[in-house]
C-alpha cells in the first residue's frame, strides 16, 4: 500500500494533536465525556448494531474473524480496534480495510469544532482514546456501515466504546492485566469487563475460570440477557493442525461446521475462531438447526489475517512476531510454539512496557526458548533492555540472556544465533520469535517491510 507523502504528513500531524491529551494508558473512569461528545454528534454509535468485543487476549483476532464472517455474508462492516501495530490508521476499518490517512485526517477535522465544546465543559479534556472512539463511530455512521464491530479499549463498563449498545457482547478469555487500573482482583477485572452485557443483549462467552465465569453469568442474569458458553452451547470439536494454518471441526450455535481451514497458528486462534462463529450466529438469531452457510463460513476464515499474531515476516530462518505482552498471552505462544513448530533451536527477542508484568511473560516463554535476546522499543515506556536482561537472567540464567538496546541489532543478533553449528554441525531449523508489547510487535514488522494492514 503506497501512501501520498501529503496524506502521512497531515496524519503524522494529527496525532500530533491527539498526543496532546492524555494518553492512552492514562485513564480517568467515566463514560460523561464520551457520551458529550457523541451527543453533540447526533449518537453516531446507535445508527448501527454493534458487536461489542472485551477479554484480556484474543479480542483483535476476534474482531477481525467476526469482521470476514459478517463481510462473506454480505454486510457492509465497520471495525474498531487498538492499539495499532504501525499505523493509526489501522484502528478504523470500513468494509475490512483501515480508512485512508486521508480520510482519517477528514474525520478529524469533522469533529474537532466539537471537542472543544466538551474540554470546555470538563474538568478533564477528552483523552486520545476517547477522540478516537468518537472519530470511530461518526466515520461508521458516514459510510454507513450495517453493522459495527467493537473492540473495548480497556475494561468494558467505563470503557469509552461502552455508550455503544451492543446487540452481542463478546467475552474473550479474561486474566490479570492493566492492574494500575483494573486492579489485581481478577473478580473485580471481570466485574468491570461484564460491564458491556446489556438488557437484551446475548452474551458470548469464552471459557473461564470458575470465579470469573460466575462474575459474567451473575451480569447475564442481572439485566436479562441471553448467554452462549464456550464448551457448553459451542466450542472447538476438533483441529488439526495444517500447513500455513489449522483445519477445524467448530460446534456452533446452529450446528457443525466441518472442514473450516484457519491460517492462523495456535490452539487460542481456533478458540477465538469458535467465539467468533457464536457471535456472528447469534446475531442473525441462528439457534438450534439454522446454522449459516457452511461455504461462506468457510470462504471468510480462510480469508482472516491477524498482523502481528504469530505471524511469519521472514523464512531462513524463520522470524515469527506476535504480540503478546502479558503472561496469558506468552502463555499461549508458548503453548502454539511448542505444538505446531518444530525448531531445532528458537530464540525470543524481547522488548516488554515498564508497566506489564516482564518476568511473567519471560517465565512464560522459557520453557519453549533456547536463549532470549532482551531489547527496547520507541515507546518512552519501554522497559530499559539491562533492566529486562537482569528479570530474564531470573528464568533463563545468565548464559542465556543476551541485551541488545536496538530492537534492529537484537533481531539481527537472535538470526546470527540461528544460524551457528550444533554440536553435530547442523545449521538449519532455526527460528526467531520477536514479542513483548504490540509497540515491539509493531516495529518488527515495519523493519521487515510489512504494510500496516
Amino acid at each position: 500500500m503506497s501512501t501520498d507523502p501529503t496524506a502521512l504528513e497531515a496524519l503524522r500531524a494529527v496525532e500530533s494533536e491527539l498526543n496532546e491529551r492524555w494518553p492512552e494508558t492514562k485513564i480517568e473512569p467515566s463514560l460523561d465525556r464520551i457520551r458529550a461528545l457523541t451527543h453533540v454528534l447526533g449518537d453516531p454509535q446507535h445508527a448501527y448494531p454493534v458487536i461489542h468485543i472485551t477479554g484480556t487476549n484474543g479480542k483483535t483476532s476476534t474482531s477481525r474473524m467476526v469482521d470476514a464472517l459478517l463481510s462473506r455474508v454480505g454486510l457492509r462492516t465497520g471495525r474498531y480496534t487498538s492499539p495499532h501495530l504501525q499505523l493509526a490508521t489501522e484502528r478504523i476499518s470500513v468494509d475490512g480495510e483501515p480508512i485512508t490517512p486521508e480520510r482519517y485526517v477528514e474525520v478529524y477535522r469533522d469533529i474537532k469544532p466539537f471537542l472543544s465544546m466538551v474540554d470546555g465543559d470538563s474538568d478533564i479534556p477528552m483523552t486520545k482514546f476517547e477522540v478516537l472512539t468518537g472519530m470511530a463511530f461518526a466515520a461508521f455512521a458516514d459510510a454507513p456501515v450495517e453493522v459495527a464491530v467493537v473492540e473495548v479499549g480497556l475494561g468494558g463498563g467505563w470503557d469509552a466504546t461502552n455508550v455503544a449498545d451492543g446487540k452481542v457482547a463478546v467475552i474473550t478469555p479474561i486474566g490479570v492485566d492493566h492492574v494500575e487500573y483494573l486492579g489485581p482482583d481478577i473478580e473485580g477485572i471481570a466485574r468491570e469487563k461484564a460491564g458491556i452485557i446489556k438488557p437484551g443483549s446475548v452474551a458470548i462467552l469464552a471459557e473461564q475460570t470458575n470465579e470469573v465465569a460466575r462474575i459474567l453469568i451473575e451480569r447475564v442474569t442481572e439485566v436479562d440477557a441471553m448467554v452462549a458458553r464456550q464448551g457448553m452451547e459451542f466450542g472447538v470439536l476438533d483441529r488439526a493442525v495444517a500447513v500455513g494454518g489449522q483445519v477445524l471441526r467448530l460446534q456452533g450455535l446452529g450446528g457443525v461446521y466441518d472442514e473450516v481451514f484457519l491460517p492462523l497458528h495456535g490452539a487460542h486462534q481456533a478458540s477465538n475462531a469458535s467465539l467468533a462463529l457464536a457471535a456472528v450466529e447469534a446475531f442473525f438469531g441462528a439457534g438450534k438447526d439454522q446454522p449459516l452457510d457452511i461455504d461462506a463460513v468457510r470462504e471468510a476464515f480462510a480469508s482472516v489475517t491477524s498482523p502481528g499474531r504469530l505471524e511469519r515476516v521472514r523464512s531462513a530462518p524463520t522470524v515469527l512476531v506476535d504480540a503478546a505482552h502479558n503472561p496469558h498471552g506468552a502463555g499461549a505462544l508458548a503453548a502454539a510454539l511448542k505444538e505446531e513448530f518444530g525448531f531445532r533451536k528458537l530464540i525470543a527477542v524481547v522488548g516488554v512496557m515498564d508497566d506489564k508484568d516482564a518476568a511473567g511473560i519471560l517465565a512464560a516463554l522459557e520453557p519453549v526458548v533456547d536463549e532470549v535476546v532482551v531489547t527496547g522499543n520507541s515507546s518512552p515506556r519501554a522497559m530499559d533492555a539491562d533492566t529486562l536482561g537482569d528479570l530474564a537472567m531470573e528464568s533463563f540464567g545468565e548464559e542465556r540472556v543476551f541485551v541488545q538496546p536496538s530492537l534492529a541489532d537484537a533481531i539481527e543478533e537472535a538470526v546470527q544465533r540461528t544460524e551457528e553449528d550444533d554440536e553435530e554441525g547442523v545449521v538449519s531449523g532455526g527460528g526467531v520469535i520477536v514479542t513483548g508489547s504490540v509497540v515491539t510487535a509493531g516495529e518488527a514488522r515495519a523493519l521487515f517491510g510489512k504494510e500496516p494492514s
